[in-house]
């Protein structure tokens, strides 16, 4: 199930656990994508608004290479940028260190996250970039961003949380598997290519709307399903305010 759920110290996993436990968090500059992406991996829908200000932990049971977990998603707004971290830097099992190829600023933000998660975290680290659709942009070389990963000893993948779902569940699952192996009691990471997600078969996710606001309390705003930058006219769609899960 996924929904809302309240923040704090994991559960102890190991492998009598049932299912495994995995507590995945989203770093990076306001408006990178991580709501996106968390919204892609949990439902395979890309919405491109977001309300930049909301910080939320979401939960659902995924199976990856046979092996049952729930997975928890913390989608992280940090306005200052690595400041008051304490919140996630003991929660997490995983960080996924966003920026967007169009943005070299936000490139630079992600570099300073991945400096203070080697001061204080030995959990593995997965550096993202986002928007790959807005290659036509692009700000930030492949190349720059293999060797910041590198140097920093983290994965590194390009991804878009608006056209290929497989893509974004690939990094999500290779997250899982390199916390898994990290805490040293689940099967060995598989190969994975650095350069493209290799597609994998998708799993089964039961939706559990817990902790929404009600209907009589939310605003309607109008959110596009494409990027602004297209010149064709964009399907709309009418959510309500508060809901970053539908």
């Amino acid at each position: 199930m996924f929904g809302k759920v309240k923040t704090g110290q994991p559960a102890a996993a190991g492998p009598d656990s049932s299912p495994a436990e995995c507590n995945v968090v989203l770093l990076g500059m306001m408006g990178s994508g991580k709501s996106a992406l968390t919204v892609k991996f949990l439902t395979k829908r890309f919405i491109s608004e977001y309300d930049p200000l909301l910080e939320d932990v979401y939960s659902s049971e995924q199976v990856v290479d046979q092996q049952p977990v729930t997975v928890r998603v913390m989608d992280t707004c940090d306005q200052e940028g690595p400041v008051n971290n304490e919140r996630y830097l003991t929660w997490g099992s995983v960080f996924l260190v966003v920026y967007s190829i169009d943005s070299m600023e936000s490139f630079k933000c992600c570099q300073l996250y991945l400096h203070m998660l080697s001061l204080h975290r030995k959990s593995p680290i997965i550096l993202l970039g986002n928007k790959l659709d807005m290659d036509l942009y692009r700000q930030v070389s492949r190349s720059e961003a293999e060797s910041v990963a590198s140097c920093y000893g983290c994965v590194f993948f390009e991804v878009s949380a608006c056209l290929d779902y497989l893509s974004v569940q690939h990094v999500f699952f290779e997250a899982i598997r390199r916390a898994r192996k990290g805490r040293g009691y689940l099967v060995p990471a598989v190969c994975v290519s650095e350069n493209r997600a290799a597609p994998l078969a998708p799993s089964y996710t039961t939706p559990c709307f817990k902790e929404l606001p009600a209907p009589t309390t939310a605003k309607l705003v109008t959110v596009k399903t494409s990027r602004a930058q297209s010149k064709r006219r964009a399907t709309t769609l009418t959510l309500l305010k508060g809901f970053k899960i539908f």
